[in-house]
């Protein structure tokens, strides 16, 4: 997928990458400009879920190109090429406004996304209307955790985390932002996170939270025996189904890791077009 130019308006091939440091960046806003509805409606059949965007590193540097990231079964319970997104963008006058837009997620029925091999993670390379992700504000790849984050924070069960989604296709407002949710890391163990691969997080999951970005944003957080003045924020993973037990749901939602969302980035062509 090309930088594409129409006569009316610019689709961003890439933008400036946030730089999340303790002093000027927070993640929960962050996530929530990044953060959309993905829906189909086909007859009687409604597809909905959560995606969310990032910048994959380019050779210019603070720039990065936009990535969709989402769980797998969200795209293949697509009927057809598209799905449609709900995007939110801030006027010149600071009011907000929704705007939805289809999505080409296969061309001619062949995927235009990559996904794991054993997890469920797909990512595609997306091109976004200008303005919509307000610049200075897309997400670093460098954002999502891995099993180095993971121990040197000591990400553990207890600790609470927050997740974005839109549960029963709700939409938080008239400008069609996510919900934020929270629960708390309700499994052991954590690592290796190649052979764990999910983790349990105790907050009930309901159609349209799938794909959603569920992260750790702390103040003054304790590890390492000693509390660490500023703020830690991370992403940890993406929800991916509910739990059940005796066909019966648990109110727990199983989450991928993001070490598996970044080893999906990396099956993508170069972002550079190399």
């Amino acid at each position: 997928m090309r930088l594409t130019v129409l006569a009316t308006a610019v689709l961003c091939w890439h933008s400036a990458l946030a730089q999340p440091t303790p002093s000027n960046f927070e993640l929960n806003t962050a996530l929530f400009e990044s953060t959309f509805k993905l829906q189909q409606q086909v007859g009687p059949q409604h597809v909905v879920g959560t995606g969310f965007v990032m910048g994959r590193p380019v050779k210019m540097p603070g720039q990065g190109r936009y990535v969709l990231v989402t769980a797998q079964h969200v795209f293949d319970g697509v009927a057809g090429d598209d799905i449609q997104a709900v995007l939110h963008r801030r006027g010149p006058d600071g009011k907000w406004s929704r705007q939805e837009m289809p999505v080409k997620i296969r061309n001619n029925g062949a995927p235009l996304w990559v996904h794991h091999p054993t997890a469920d993670v797909a990512v595609m390379y997306i091109d976004l209307p200008d303005g919509i992700i307000p610049a200075g504000d897309l997400l670093p790849t460098t954002a999502l955790a891995d099993d180095a984050t993971i121990r040197e924070l000591e990400i553990h069960p207890g600790d609470e985390l927050n997740c974005l989604g839109f549960p029963n296709a709700l939409e938080a407002n008239d400008y069609g932002f996510p919900i934020l949710r929270s629960g708390k890391i309700a499994s052991y163990p954590l690592l290796l996170t190649k052979d764990v691969k999910t983790f349990l997080f105790d907050f009930q999951v309901f159609p349209g939270n799938s794909g959603g970005p569920v992260y750790l944003v702390q103040s003054n957080r304790l590890y390492h025996g000693a509390t660490r003045l500023g703020a830690v924020a991370t992403i940890v993973g993406l929800v991916s189904q509910q739990a059940y037990a005796g066909g019966q749901s648990l109110g727990i939602g199983q989450v991928v890791h993001a070490s598996f969302i970044k080893e999906t980035l990396e099956l993508l062509p170069s972002p550079d077009g190399d």
